[in-house]
């Protein structure tokens, strides 16, 4: 028998299986391409055999995958906006945070997932992603007194993806993004004073 790495069989699985999903989002981040059952064995230190214990099928794995990392970005953003204190600084905490997710490693795993599993799969996740994401910014700004909340949510979304991607002539990656202490500094200089957060 296997020997078993927790105080309980279920704590086991759900740690190997934890082990599993993040080995694939590792790949999918490293590679842009859908991993193989063993390449995700190997990555979690698993038999490709038992990887099928927990998936049935690559597109079983890429599924759990796509249900797995949608709640953890939102569940990301809302406790960096959790720490925050006003209404302003919730706002702009919602702002540092989805321009750290474009920044971070996890903008691969989505163009990954956006590339590999079927757009039918990943469109009621990623619609339940947006109105989970929008739930904290727009309680903040209700609370800084906007009168039209839906918009200004909208339109701050909106701000937080142009001034990430947008390239300039002179700093831009060459993935073409903006690196992000430039992108913060000009929403800063956007909305800083309408949130009352223009110092650092």
């Amino acid at each position: 028998m296997p020997r078993i790495d927790a105080p309980t069989v279920a704590e086991h699985h759900a740690r190997q299986r934890r082990a599993l999903l993040d080995a694939a989002r590792a790949l999918l981040a490293e590679t842009g391409q859908a991993p193989s059952m063993a390449e995700v064995g190997r990555r979690a230190g698993l038999a490709r055999s038992s990887v099928y214990q927990y998936f049935d099928s690559p597109h079983g794995l890429l599924h759990a995958v796509v249900a797995d990392v949608f709640p953890d970005w939102a569940s990301r953003v809302q406790h960096q906006v959790d720490q925050a204190g006003s209404p302003g600084e919730r706002v702009w905490a919602y702002v540092e945070a989805n321009i750290a997710l474009f920044a971070s490693s996890e903008q691969a795993v989505a163009e990954a997932l956006a590339r590999v599993v079927d757009p039918s799969v990943l469109r009621g996740p990623m619609q339940d992603f947006h109105a989970q994401l929008q739930v904290p910014l727009r309680e903040a700004l209700e609370d800084l007194g906007e009168p039209d909340v839906a918009r200004m949510a909208e339109t701050i979304d909106a701000l937080i993806v142009h001034t990430r991607r947008r390239p300039d002539t002179t700093h831009v990656r060459g993935n073409g993004e903006v690196p992000d202490d430039q992108a913060l500094a000009l929403l800063r200089r956007l909305i800083g004073g309408y949130l009352r957060v223009t110092s650092d």
